[in-house]
Protein backbone atom coordinates (compact mmCIF):
# COMPACT_ATOMS: atom_id res chain seq x y z
CA UNK A 1 0.00 0.00 0.00
CA UNK A 2 1.36 3.24 -0.99
CA UNK A 3 0.17 6.55 0.29
CA UNK A 4 0.81 10.03 -0.83
CA UNK A 5 0.26 13.13 0.92
CA UNK A 6 0.07 16.72 -0.78
CA UNK A 7 1.66 19.77 0.46
CA UNK A 8 4.27 17.96 1.86
CA UNK A 9 6.59 20.96 2.77
CA UNK A 10 2.99 22.35 4.68
CA UNK A 11 3.45 22.10 8.46
CA UNK A 12 -0.09 20.07 8.45
CA UNK A 13 1.21 17.99 5.39
CA UNK A 14 4.42 17.15 7.02
CA UNK A 15 2.42 16.00 10.57
CA UNK A 16 0.41 13.86 8.67
CA UNK A 17 3.49 12.08 6.78
CA UNK A 18 5.35 11.82 10.12
CA UNK A 19 2.54 10.21 11.73
CA UNK A 20 1.88 7.50 8.92
CA UNK A 21 5.92 6.56 9.14
CA UNK A 22 5.62 5.70 12.12
CA UNK A 23 2.60 3.41 11.31
CA UNK A 24 4.22 2.27 7.89
CA UNK A 25 7.84 2.98 7.64
CA UNK A 26 9.15 5.10 5.09
CA UNK A 27 9.27 3.11 2.06
CA UNK A 28 5.11 3.03 1.89
CA UNK A 29 4.98 7.11 2.15
CA UNK A 30 4.94 9.34 -0.76
CA UNK A 31 5.12 13.32 -0.09
CA UNK A 32 4.35 15.60 -3.13
CA UNK A 33 5.09 19.15 -3.04
CA UNK A 34 5.48 21.87 -5.45
CA UNK A 35 8.98 22.47 -4.28
CA UNK A 36 10.23 19.27 -3.32
CA UNK A 37 13.35 20.14 -1.73
CA UNK A 38 11.60 21.73 0.75
CA UNK A 39 10.03 18.02 1.78
CA UNK A 40 13.36 16.78 1.52
CA UNK A 41 13.79 16.89 5.47
CA UNK A 42 10.68 13.73 5.77
CA UNK A 43 13.02 11.16 4.73
CA UNK A 44 10.51 9.80 2.41
CA UNK A 45 9.82 10.15 -1.42
CA UNK A 46 8.93 13.40 -2.70
CA UNK A 47 7.06 13.88 -6.08
CA UNK A 48 6.52 17.16 -7.62
CA UNK A 49 3.35 18.40 -7.30
CA UNK A 50 1.56 21.96 -8.22
CA UNK A 51 -1.82 21.91 -7.81
CA UNK A 52 -2.31 24.12 -10.96
CA UNK A 53 -0.28 21.83 -13.13
CA UNK A 54 -2.55 18.78 -13.75
CA UNK A 55 -0.34 17.24 -15.35
CA UNK A 56 2.61 16.92 -12.54
CA UNK A 57 -0.53 14.97 -10.66
CA UNK A 58 -0.47 12.84 -12.83
CA UNK A 59 2.45 11.30 -12.61
CA UNK A 60 2.80 11.86 -8.83
CA UNK A 61 -0.33 10.22 -8.49
CA UNK A 62 1.15 7.10 -10.39
CA UNK A 63 1.38 3.59 -7.86
CA UNK A 64 -0.40 5.19 -5.18
CA UNK A 65 -3.19 3.70 -3.18
CA UNK A 66 -4.60 6.09 -1.14
CA UNK A 67 -3.89 10.21 -1.64
CA UNK A 68 -4.56 12.71 0.96
CA UNK A 69 -5.40 16.42 -0.12
CA UNK A 70 -4.85 19.02 1.84
CA UNK A 71 -6.77 21.47 1.53
CA UNK A 72 -5.08 25.07 -0.89
CA UNK A 73 -4.31 28.46 0.22
CA UNK A 74 -5.01 30.07 -2.66
CA UNK A 75 -7.62 32.97 -3.81
CA UNK A 76 -11.07 31.11 -3.21
CA UNK A 77 -12.51 30.67 -6.72
CA UNK A 78 -8.80 29.67 -7.65
CA UNK A 79 -8.44 26.57 -5.03
CA UNK A 80 -11.98 24.48 -6.70
CA UNK A 81 -10.06 23.69 -9.54
CA UNK A 82 -6.67 23.20 -8.25
CA UNK A 83 -8.48 20.41 -6.32
CA UNK A 84 -10.25 18.83 -9.33
CA UNK A 85 -6.63 18.38 -10.64
CA UNK A 86 -5.91 16.15 -8.10
CA UNK A 87 -9.01 14.54 -8.20
CA UNK A 88 -9.13 13.69 -11.42
CA UNK A 89 -5.59 12.79 -11.29
CA UNK A 90 -6.47 10.31 -8.66
CA UNK A 91 -9.21 8.63 -11.15
CA UNK A 92 -7.12 8.45 -13.78
CA UNK A 93 -4.39 6.39 -11.76
CA UNK A 94 -6.69 4.52 -10.23
CA UNK A 95 -5.98 5.71 -6.56
CA UNK A 96 -8.89 4.02 -4.44
CA UNK A 97 -9.29 6.55 -2.15
CA UNK A 98 -9.09 9.99 -1.23
CA UNK A 99 -9.05 11.73 1.90
CA UNK A 100 -9.20 15.39 2.28
CA UNK A 101 -8.57 18.09 4.76
CA UNK A 102 -11.70 20.31 4.95
CA UNK A 103 -12.41 22.75 7.56
CA UNK A 104 -15.30 23.77 10.32
CA UNK A 105 -16.71 27.26 9.89
CA UNK A 106 -20.20 29.07 8.34
CA UNK A 107 -20.99 28.83 4.48
CA UNK A 108 -22.65 32.49 4.68
CA UNK A 109 -22.12 35.33 6.86
CA UNK A 110 -18.70 35.92 7.37
CA UNK A 111 -15.30 37.26 5.64
CA UNK A 112 -14.18 33.70 6.11
CA UNK A 113 -16.76 32.03 4.61
CA UNK A 114 -15.69 31.85 0.67
CA UNK A 115 -13.28 29.73 2.35
CA UNK A 116 -15.93 27.22 3.39
CA UNK A 117 -17.79 27.47 0.46
CA UNK A 118 -14.69 26.32 -1.94
CA UNK A 119 -14.06 23.79 0.70
CA UNK A 120 -17.81 22.68 0.38
CA UNK A 121 -17.52 21.99 -3.24
CA UNK A 122 -14.62 20.14 -3.45
CA UNK A 123 -16.19 18.09 -0.81
CA UNK A 124 -19.11 17.53 -2.82
CA UNK A 125 -16.38 16.86 -6.05
CA UNK A 126 -15.13 13.91 -4.11
CA UNK A 127 -18.47 12.40 -3.24
CA UNK A 128 -19.31 12.67 -6.16
CA UNK A 129 -15.84 11.38 -7.68
CA UNK A 130 -16.61 7.29 -6.87
CA UNK A 131 -13.82 7.01 -4.97
CA UNK A 132 -13.69 5.69 -1.52
CA UNK A 133 -13.60 8.78 0.86
CA UNK A 134 -12.77 10.51 3.99
CA UNK A 135 -13.49 14.22 4.67
CA UNK A 136 -12.14 15.78 7.54
CA UNK A 137 -13.31 19.40 8.57
CA UNK A 138 -10.72 20.82 10.54
CA UNK A 139 -10.84 23.11 13.47
CA UNK A 140 -8.74 26.25 14.11
CA UNK A 141 -4.95 25.21 14.57
CA UNK A 142 -3.67 26.16 18.02
CA UNK A 143 -0.43 27.57 16.97
CA UNK A 144 -0.94 30.71 15.14
CA UNK A 145 -1.70 32.21 18.69
CA UNK A 146 1.31 30.40 20.45
CA UNK A 147 3.51 31.16 17.64
CA UNK A 148 2.31 35.11 18.24
CA UNK A 149 3.73 34.77 22.22
CA UNK A 150 6.46 36.95 21.98
CA UNK A 151 3.75 39.68 20.65
CA UNK A 152 1.48 39.07 23.02
CA UNK A 153 3.94 39.25 25.70
CA UNK A 154 5.07 42.88 24.11
CA UNK A 155 1.37 44.25 23.88
CA UNK A 156 0.62 42.56 27.05
CA UNK A 157 -2.94 41.31 25.82
CA UNK A 158 -4.63 39.15 23.10
CA UNK A 159 -6.79 41.36 20.59
CA UNK A 160 -9.41 39.70 18.35
CA UNK A 161 -13.09 40.44 17.84
CA UNK A 162 -14.18 36.79 18.77
CA UNK A 163 -15.59 38.17 22.07
CA UNK A 164 -17.03 35.10 24.23
CA UNK A 165 -17.47 33.15 21.39
CA UNK A 166 -16.33 29.19 21.83
CA UNK A 167 -13.85 28.13 19.25
CA UNK A 168 -12.99 24.25 19.56
CA UNK A 169 -9.00 24.51 18.96
CA UNK A 170 -7.16 21.81 18.07
CA UNK A 171 -3.71 21.52 16.29
CA UNK A 172 -1.35 19.91 13.61
CA UNK A 173 -0.55 17.24 15.90
CA UNK A 174 -3.75 16.11 16.80
CA UNK A 175 -4.68 16.29 12.85
CA UNK A 176 -1.82 14.62 11.79
CA UNK A 177 -2.60 11.45 14.21
CA UNK A 178 -6.45 11.48 12.74
CA UNK A 179 -5.69 11.54 9.37
CA UNK A 180 -3.18 8.82 9.55
CA UNK A 181 -5.59 6.65 10.67
CA UNK A 182 -8.72 7.92 8.21
CA UNK A 183 -5.86 6.65 5.79
CA UNK A 184 -5.09 3.26 6.85
CA UNK A 185 -8.14 0.83 6.59
CA UNK A 186 -11.37 1.25 5.37
CA UNK A 187 -13.69 1.37 8.19
CA UNK A 188 -13.66 5.76 8.27
CA UNK A 189 -14.97 5.59 4.24
CA UNK A 190 -17.99 7.62 3.03
CA UNK A 191 -17.83 9.48 6.27
CA UNK A 192 -17.43 13.64 7.24
CA UNK A 193 -15.91 14.20 10.60
CA UNK A 194 -15.35 17.17 12.63
CA UNK A 195 -11.69 16.94 13.99
CA UNK A 196 -11.75 20.11 16.55
CA UNK A 197 -11.04 19.70 20.41
CA UNK A 198 -12.65 21.29 23.13
CA UNK A 199 -14.43 24.44 23.13
CA UNK A 200 -13.06 27.32 25.04
CA UNK A 201 -13.39 31.29 24.93
CA UNK A 202 -10.69 33.07 24.08
CA UNK A 203 -10.28 34.49 27.69
CA UNK A 204 -9.84 31.07 28.85
CA UNK A 205 -7.20 30.74 25.97
CA UNK A 206 -5.27 33.40 27.81
CA UNK A 207 -5.49 32.05 30.86
CA UNK A 208 -4.10 28.54 29.36
CA UNK A 209 -1.51 30.33 27.77
CA UNK A 210 -0.57 32.24 31.24
CA UNK A 211 -0.77 29.09 33.50
CA UNK A 212 1.79 27.67 30.68
CA UNK A 213 4.12 30.20 29.77
CA UNK A 214 3.69 32.14 33.26
CA UNK A 215 2.35 35.21 31.33
CA UNK A 216 0.01 38.41 32.72
CA UNK A 217 -1.54 38.53 29.29
CA UNK A 218 -5.57 39.52 29.28
CA UNK A 219 -8.00 39.85 26.54
CA UNK A 220 -9.17 42.79 24.61
CA UNK A 221 -12.01 42.10 22.47
CA UNK A 222 -12.48 44.77 19.83
CA UNK A 223 -15.49 45.10 17.00
CA UNK A 224 -14.94 42.95 13.85
CA UNK A 225 -14.50 46.19 11.91
CA UNK A 226 -11.82 47.50 13.98
CA UNK A 227 -10.15 44.14 13.83
CA UNK A 228 -10.38 43.91 10.40
CA UNK A 229 -8.69 47.26 9.53
CA UNK A 230 -6.10 46.27 12.29
CA UNK A 231 -5.01 42.99 10.55
CA UNK A 232 -5.67 44.29 6.53
CA UNK A 233 -2.62 47.24 7.78
CA UNK A 234 -0.61 44.41 9.48
CA UNK A 235 -1.14 41.67 6.45
CA UNK A 236 -2.85 42.99 3.55
CA UNK A 237 -5.90 42.53 2.48
CA UNK A 238 -6.72 39.00 1.47
CA UNK A 239 -4.89 37.78 4.62
CA UNK A 240 -6.09 40.29 6.66
CA UNK A 241 -9.74 39.74 5.94
CA UNK A 242 -9.49 35.81 5.81
CA UNK A 243 -7.83 35.95 9.96
CA UNK A 244 -10.95 38.63 10.87
CA UNK A 245 -13.41 36.84 9.42
CA UNK A 246 -12.43 33.56 11.06
CA UNK A 247 -12.15 35.22 14.90
CA UNK A 248 -15.90 36.64 13.39
CA UNK A 249 -17.34 33.24 12.99
CA UNK A 250 -15.77 32.40 16.11
CA UNK A 251 -17.68 35.37 17.70
CA UNK A 252 -20.80 34.11 16.37
CA UNK A 253 -20.62 30.46 17.02
CA UNK A 254 -19.54 28.48 13.42
CA UNK A 255 -16.66 26.74 15.35
CA UNK A 256 -18.99 25.26 18.00
CA UNK A 257 -19.72 22.18 16.85
CA UNK A 258 -19.71 18.96 18.03
CA UNK A 259 -16.46 16.50 17.63
CA UNK A 260 -16.13 13.41 15.96
CA UNK A 261 -12.24 13.41 16.90
CA UNK A 262 -12.53 10.01 19.14
CA UNK A 263 -14.64 8.10 16.31
CA UNK A 264 -11.59 9.42 13.56
CA UNK A 265 -9.13 8.57 15.28
CA UNK A 266 -9.70 6.25 18.01
CA UNK A 267 -8.67 8.53 20.77
CA UNK A 268 -10.07 11.30 22.65
CA UNK A 269 -8.72 14.45 21.56
CA UNK A 270 -6.06 16.28 23.83
CA UNK A 271 -7.06 18.93 26.28
CA UNK A 272 -6.12 22.65 25.03
CA UNK A 273 -3.82 22.83 28.20
CA UNK A 274 -1.98 19.13 27.13
CA UNK A 275 -1.46 20.93 23.89
CA UNK A 276 -0.49 23.67 24.65
CA UNK A 277 2.06 22.21 27.20
CA UNK A 278 3.10 19.58 24.38
CA UNK A 279 3.98 22.85 22.04
CA UNK A 280 5.82 25.01 25.34
CA UNK A 281 7.93 21.76 25.66
CA UNK A 282 8.90 21.09 21.95
CA UNK A 283 9.89 24.54 21.55
CA UNK A 284 11.67 25.01 24.57
CA UNK A 285 13.69 22.23 23.92
CA UNK A 286 14.58 22.73 19.55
Amino acid sequence: MKIAVTSASGKLGASIIQTLVKELGTNQVIGIARTPEKAKHLGVEVREGDYNNREQFDAALQGIDSVLLVSGMDDPQKRIIQHRNVIEAAKQNNVKKIVYTSIVGAEEGNAFSPIVQTNRQTEQDIINSGLDYVIGRNGIYIEPDLEYIDTYVKDGEIKNCAAEGICTYTSRAELGFAYAKMLLGNKHNGNVYNLVGNGITQHELTSLINQVYQTKLVYHSVSVKDYKADRIGALGEFLGTIIAGIYEGIKSGADDVPSDYKTAAGRSHKSTLEIIKDFYETNLNN
